[in-house]
């Protein structure tokens, strides 16, 4: 397998693992949202992310099997690799908090996916190019949807905006992640720093918040160096496949 081969493989597992990681934590939530509207908003976000990690992953399995005699699935790479073999971002790790702490993650999440995937559209790779050009609509609807919780709780009333501004102290030491390059990366994540931060603020802004100051930005997560919540997500979600092999339904 060449250089290149394996540098695509490894950026198209960032992109799945990263919408599966942040999907199964999201999922928690079902039958557990504040009203029923947003338990079946949050919980079709999910399903919006869970189906992106499923075309990534599909496309990584075709692209391994190539020229071997190996037999990857999109099931075996979600529910067979341990966490050091995970490359999603440590945001999407964190534990779901409260209310404001998740749509705030997903806020900050969906304003760079949706900037990342403009730019994956324009891949000379067809395949992840066919796969952004799908998930963009769908990530347009994460973003404003997002948006306007944060905006509906930080502008809100005294406890609704004491919890958005926990949460921006819980999460934003972990979205500098999003732009620090790995070696697989296929487009210049750098680049897109100004367009998020220029998002991010507005809301902010109008949601009468502050952004933070703090310069010190957490990383791993792209490389497999992650926390200590992988291995609770990891050993619940794949528990059935890794008692049963191969189980189908």
């Amino acid at each position: 397998m060449t250089s290149t081969s394996t540098s695509i493989i490894d950026q198209t597992l960032h992109f799945a693992d990263s919408c599966l990681i942040l999907g199964q934590k999201n999922s928690e939530w079902c039958a557990h949202g504040p009203i029923l509207e947003q338990d079946i908003a949050i919980t079709n976000i999910t399903l919006d992310l869970i189906g992106q990690a499923r075309n990534f992953y599909q496309y990584a399995a075709e692209l391994l099997n190539a020229g071997s005699n190996e037999n990857h699935t999109e099931d075996t790479l979600a529910y067979l690799r341990n966490d050091r073999e995970f490359k999603n971002f440590l945001i999407c790790e964190l534990p779901n908090g409260d209310w404001a702490q998740t749509v705030l993650r997903q806020f900050f999440f969906s304003s760079f996916q949706q900037l990342l995937f403009e730019e994956l559209a324009k891949s000379s790779n067809e395949q992840l190019s066919a796969i952004a050009v799908k998930s963009i609509k769908e990530i347009h609807y994460h973003v404003k949807w997002s948006s306007e919780w944060v905006i509906r709780l930080g502008d809100g009333t005294e406890e609704s905006h004491n919890r958005m501004v926990f949460a921006l102290e819980q999460l934003w030491s972990y979205t500098g992640e999003f732009f620090m390059p790995a070696e697989y990366d296929c487009i210049d994540v750098t680049a897109l720093k100004a367009a998020w931060l220029e998002k991010i603020n507005a809301v902010l802004e109008e949601a009468t918040l502050t952004t933070p100051e703090s310069s010190f930005m957490q990383s791993g997560g792209k490389n497999g160096i992650h926390t200590e919540h992988i291995g609770f997500i990891l050993a619940e979600m794949q528990s059935l496949q890794r008692a049963y092999p191969g189980a189908e339904w």
